[in-house]
């Protein structure tokens, strides 16, 4: 009996006893705009330059006038939130430098939702960086990286918004390099997307070679990742500051739907002057909505 009274406690033990914690999910990694070192991490050296552009002249991009702030530590802020005056700008921990050029992702604020990430050119002029340009990479994107490349191209690695992503969300990841030009802006060379089953959608212009001379016409060799709509590229020339002159198609050779593919075609120059520089972009361009996809670029000298 003693047995049966034991066997009935144990099984009354057990019953009451608490059922072990289900395992907490752990969330996705995800790239943010700032990324900050975690609070147990060991203290790091922070390089010189880095210190210096964030407490350096920086000019607003989203203002229609000139509007330069002195940036300290990181920061300016001017009027309290809420206000018709206030303006919040961060320096990001996306920084990067190869000789005397640095570039930054520098954020906006004006009160409202919209975070807009500029990418900011400087050049070190006796021993202090410069203000140069700066070019919108969109509202609130997910940065992955910043760099300069081997050509001293700048490269980046950025989650923005596409025609379809919710404010809150951008889901389109694009890799673009940019150069400054001669006259002063800051150029986009090269720009690709991904598709969704992550393939990169790339353009690669491979004759002519930049700065080639040319006549009134040159023909363009090059091969695509992913054939575009209806097997048709875009191609348009611009001058130095950034005015179109002329557009057209280039027609995509491509052994299926959606695959990899080339392309040869003549490209007129129309009535350039002699002795300009043109520009000119190969572009993906969606029939949906007109965004952008891919594209690659090329300067050619006209004689």
């Amino acid at each position: 009996m003693v047995k049966y009274y034991s066997l009935i406690l144990a099984l009354f033990l057990f019953g009451c006893s608490s059922a072990s914690p289900s395992p907490t999910p752990v969330p996705t990694a995800q790239a943010t705009l700032t990324p900050l070192p975690s609070p147990t991490a060991a203290p790091t050296s922070i390089p010189d330059y880095v210190t210096k552009i964030r407490n350096a002249e920086y000019q607003l991009g989203t203002t229609d006038t000139l509007h330069v702030v002195q940036l300290k530590d990181g920061k300016f802020e001017q009027g309290a939130p809420g206000g018709t005056d206030y303006i919040s700008v961060n320096v990001t921990d996306f920084i990067a430098k190869s000789g005397n050029e640095y570039a930054a992702l520098i954020a906006e604020n004006y009160g409202g939702s919209g975070t807009f990430v500029f990418l900011a050119i400087y050049t070190d002029v006796n021993g202090a960086p410069k203000f140069l340009t700066s070019r919108i990479v969109d509202d609130r994107p997910q940065i992955n990286a910043l760099s300069f490349d081997g050509t001293n191209n700048i490269s980046l690695d950025a989650v923005i918004h596409g025609s379809q992503d919710p404010m809150c969300c951008p889901a389109l990841r694009t890799i673009r390099h940019y150069y400054l030009d001669k006259a002063g802006p800051l150029v986009m060379s090269d720009y690709s997307t991904f598709t969704l089953d992550n393939k990169a959608r790339e353009i690669k212009i491979e004759t002519p070679a930049n700065n080639t001379e040319t006549y009134s016409s040159v023909k363009f060799h090059g091969s695509v990742t992913v054939a575009p709509f209806e097997n048709n590229l875009v191609y348009r020339i611009y001058d130095l500051a950034g005015v179109e002159l002329a557009s057209g198609s280039v027609p995509v050779s491509a052994s299926q739907l959606g695959g990899s593919g080339t392309f040869d075609s003549v490209i007129s120059l129309g009535n350039s002057l002699s002795g300009a520089t043109v520009r000119i972009e190969i572009q993906d361009v969606s029939a949906a909505d007109g965004s952008l996809l891919a594209m690659d670029s090329v300067e050619l000298v006209v004689k």
